[in-house]
């Protein structure tokens, strides 16, 4: 539609102007610093960061249901920019102009209902989210499309030039750093480190794909990450892991997405996220208590935590129920199917701690859970996902085990409709699924298959007196039908069937 087709009072909104007064906050000692240049850690105290608008209440002066026509409204529009999270402009980033943002197709993902059968077997209805329906087939996109917006901005109206983007990776991030930074026809390099070895195929073809330099480093990913931490401090390089607060603007899209696709009512919601480096779960907090604060909607959802047994450090911090007791300690991780959530020193930790009290003190001890799953619990909840219709990876199966956990553990109200994050697409760790069915996973991550949940495919062999087109043999009319009704007797016989 264009802009002069939409109500007269939602025009004057639908396209945002650069707008707001942005600085790092530092969650350490308090301090804020401008973000006329990339900051990862406070320079003061060297504790993580988060991006505030010190201009926010200006946004309250328009009423939370105008706020939810314009983003409604915004969704129709065809102009680029605004078509994916910068239909949010005014959350997560509105000092950028809107010819500094890069689309590439992020945000809008789609929520997928459950069928009976699955809810059944969760005891709850709920639905997936599909992030892994983004660009890069991860919900990564979504905060590399506002960290390489604000770099863009950048780059064009503050004349940086030559960038290196970097990051450490477990397989998503490299792929989405080297897939928004190839985007830029000059000014703009990327460098990925990833841990030997710990990277399916799939996600390492993606980074090489996107002419991205690929460094593999012994360890784990947190090893690849000091390393990375130590060249932003050293050298000039944009990180692009979660570190970056710009990151997390990006990822609180997922929230707003969620409270659109409810019509702003998410009081019956249960968000279920796996936590990994604590970015995504930040995200959702940080998102949803911003809707809150602008009456964009009139309560908060739960939000669920989940960690694999693997690598469990912020589900052993919340074992603790007195907060004055808790001592966060990292762990060291274990090899897990779920790989993206594979790190025991998450980044975001401290983000984490604070955002989980503001939330709590809004909504009760109970609006914030964190449980931890087995690996055998991720493996077939991800098959099971996948074969009632979905597409869910790993973590999409880390989601959907928590969630069953804890409505076994009496921790989900009867009313209450779960959403899950299927952070990426089943396909970049089809190497699990095919240990799965061949019962080939290392002792290590301790998964058995499920003999009803195997899958292998059957060969239709041809004796020696049926002609076969194997190996490139033609056939004569002929032969080729006699081979046909071979191959169809055989298969009807396989699945049952009778002849009509």
């Amino acid at each position: 539609m264009r802009k002069d087709q939409f109500p007269r009072e939602i025009q004057p909104h639908l396209i945002p102007s650069p707008q707001g007064s942005y600085a790092y906050e530092c969650l350490g000692c308090g301090a804020r610093h401008g973000i006329e240049k990339l900051l990862y850690t406070c320079p003061s105290c060297k504790s993580v960061l988060l991006i505030g608008d010190r201009d926010w209440d200006r946004l309250k002066a328009i009423p939370g249901d105008l706020w939810r026509k314009i983003f409604d409204h915004r969704s129709m529009l065809t102009q680029p920019a605004l078509r994916g999270i910068y239909r949010f402009h005014e959350l997560i980033g509105s000092i950028i102009p809107m010819e500094s943002v890069v689309y590439l197709g992020e945000g809008h993902t789609p929520l997928v209902g459950a069928n009976d059968r699955l809810a059944q077997w969760v005891g709850r209805p709920f639905y997936f989210k599909n992030d892994g329906q983004n660009p890069s087939a991860s919900f990564k996109d979504r905060g590399m499309a506002s960290a390489f917006s604000y770099l863009n901005h950048l780059i064009r109206d503050h004349s940086m030039d030559d960038v290196l983007a970097v990051c450490a990776s477990t397989g998503d991030t490299s792929a989405e750093a080297a897939l928004y930074a190839s985007y830029f026809v000059e000014g703009v390099t990327s460098a990925v480190l990833l841990p030997q070895g710990k990277v399916t195929p799939q996600q390492l073809g993606q980074p090489l794909g996107s002419g991205a330099r690929v460094l593999e480093i012994p360890g784990v990913f947190d090893d690849c990450m000091k390393v990375v931490e130590h060249l932003s401090d050293r050298y000039p390089v944009a990180l692009m892991n979660s570190k970056n607060a710009w990151r997390i603007l990006g990822q609180e899209s997922y929230s707003y997405e969620i409270a659109q696709m409810f019509d702003y009512d998410v009081s019956h919601l249960m968000v279920a996220v796996p936590i990994g480096n604590a970015g995504n779960i930040t995200a959702v907090l940080q998102g949803f208590l911003k809707l809150l604060d602008l009456g964009i909607i009139e309560a908060l959802p739960r939000v669920l935590g989940v960690q694999s047994e693997h690598a469990n450090p912020v589900y052993l911090y919340y074992l603790e129920p007195d907060p004055r007791k808790r001592r966060f300690e990292p762990v060291n991780v274990r090899p897990s199917t779920a790989q993206a959530a594979m790190i025991g020193n998450p980044v975001s930790m401290p983000r984490v701690m604070s955002l989980v009290d503001k939330y709590r003190k809004l909504a009760g001890d109970g609006a914030v859970q964190v449980v931890q799953v087995s690996e055998q619990e991720i493996m077939d909840s991800m098959i099971l996902a996948n074969r009632n219709g979905h597409i869910a990876c790993t973590q999409g199966g880390e989601c959907l085990a928590g969630f069953r956990k804890a409505v076994e553990k009496g921790r989900v109200d009867s009313h209450v409709v779960g959403v899950l994050d299927a952070t990426a697409h089943a396909l970049k760790f089809s190497i699990f699924q095919e240990k799965y069915f061949e019962n080939a996973f290392e002792p290590e991550f301790r998964v058995v298959p499920r003999d009803e949940y195997r899958n292998a495919p059957i060969a239709i062999d041809t004796p020696g007196s049926v002609p076969s087109p194997g190996g490139g043999q033609r056939l004569e009319p002929e032969e080729f039908q006699i081979f046909v009704e071979y191959a169809a007797q055989k298969i009807a016989q396989l699945l049952g069937l009778e002849a009509k």
